[in-house]
């Protein structure tokens, strides 16, 4: 692209294989924990409960690493979770691993910072707040979920201690070594497969929609992404949960989708969302599922992001056919297949369906308004008329 201009940043190392959690992990950890000999898995207790990282951990124990583990990070991970994880990072580990979903891998980012630095965290929110030449602690990310992407990106996302949630962005936060193994999602239960399917489809399409910070690579691999999450989606959840190859594309799908977002960020989606999940508890992907059909709707009147929502439409449903020749058209058409898929794997359709009624709808506004970090990135301006009607429409 001639005149082009951009950053793009990601992680060192991505391994991409079936089996390598339990035969490769071990022997990467190996090589950076150094003379500490320690490592600190970050996780949560229902990965402990199904032993998805017991296999990994022995593997460690064999090869000499001394293993310390942290397994109480919940969903919408709180401060209380990275000062517990920062408190064991600091006795002597040399590695960190983030071991489960993006809450965990979350942790496992300022976790890995803050063992080393002296700065308060309150003072890391925000884009580049992290203070320059921030030393960290070694960094491997093993996602078990098709979601996030955050083992690819240089954000994590906290529940502070009034309930809003906040990011970190900075790229002390990437991670040295990703390990894409499909294997650890074959047990991931449909409800929440669809939720994260749905999670990374959403960063593929705001990343390729992004106001601001669209570029020729994070276009690519969003449109990459799209293309494995698409046609691979509907079969592990309703057809085949144990397809390895089907998971292991959603897993690859999904850690594209962060690698395009990290560069092109979310905005409207991702904003509206936050406050359903720090505030009704709703998991971070079904809450991107509830808004994500009225911000295409919303949007599409910008021809401009019209265009873009036509462009990615085929890649989002391979299967289907849309009818419509226009771009907004085939973007009120994209809006209405998530509808329906929302229908078709038996999510939650609308917000009183999560426990929130139209009297939450005020502050779940006022809550969207504070995200102008996301909201900077949309096509389309966002007021607080504006995301009270979406959330309205979102009931």
């Amino acid at each position: 692209m001639a005149g082009a201009q951009f950053l793009f940043q990601t992680g060192k190392n991505l391994l991409c294989e079936v089996g390598s959690a339990r035969a490769k992990l071990p022997g990467i950890v190996k090589g950076y924990v150094g003379a500490k000999g320690r490592a600190l898995v970050v996780t949560d207790p229902g990965i402990t409960r199904l032993g998805l990282a017991a296999p990994a951990m022995e593997g460690m124990k064999a090869a000499g690493v001394d293993v310390v583990v942290y397994d109480e990070v919940m969903a919408d991970p709180k401060v209380s979770a990275v000062e517990a994880a920062t408190a064991l990072a600091k006795e002597g580990v040399g590695c960190v691993i983030g071991f489960g979903g993006g809450s965990s891998m979350d942790v496992a980012k300022v976790a890995a910072v803050l063992a080393c630095s002296p700065q308060p965290l309150d003072e890391m929110y925000g884009v580049d707040q992290v203070a320059p030449n921030t030393p960290r602690l070694p960094l491997v990310q093993v996602p078990t979920t098709a979601g996030t992407g955050s083992e690819v990106t240089p954000i994590s996302i906290l529940t502070t201690g009034d309930g809003q949630k906040k990011g970190i962005v900075d790229a002390v936060l990437y991670p040295d070594y990703a390990v894409l193994d499909g294997e650890l999602t074959l047990t991931v239960p449909p409800q929440t497969t669809a939720a994260t399917g749905i999670d990374a489809m959403v960063h593929c399409i705001e990343a390729y929609t992004g106001k601001n910070k669209k570029n020729v690579l994070s276009d690519t691999l969003a449109v990459a992404g799209l293309k494995l999450l698409g046609r691979n989606l509907h079969r592990v959840v309703l057809h085949d949960p144990l397809d390895t190859a089907a998971r292991g594309d959603m897993l690859l799908g999904a850690c594209l989708a962060g690698m395009a977002f990290a560069n092109s960020p979310v905005a409207a989606v991702h904003a509206l969302a936050y406050p359903i999940g720090a505030g009704f508890g709703v998991s971070h992907g079904l809450s991107n599922s509830l808004m994500l059909q009225h911000i295409i709707r919303f949007n599409a009147q910008n021809p401009r992001a019209a265009q873009h929502y036509a462009e990615l439409a085929p890649y989002c449903f391979p299967s289907e056919n849309f009818a419509s020749t226009s771009p907004e058209g085939l973007a009120l058409e994209l809006a209405d297949k998530y509808a329906q898929l929302a229908v078709d794997l038996k999510m939650a359709l609308g917000l009183r369906d999560v426990g929130i009624g139209a009297e939450d709808v005020p502050n779940l506004a006022d809550q969207a308004m504070l995200q102008q970090r996301l909201l900077q990135h949309n096509p389309r301006e966002v007021g607080l008329e504006d995301a009270t009607a979406l959330y309205t429409a979102a009931l």
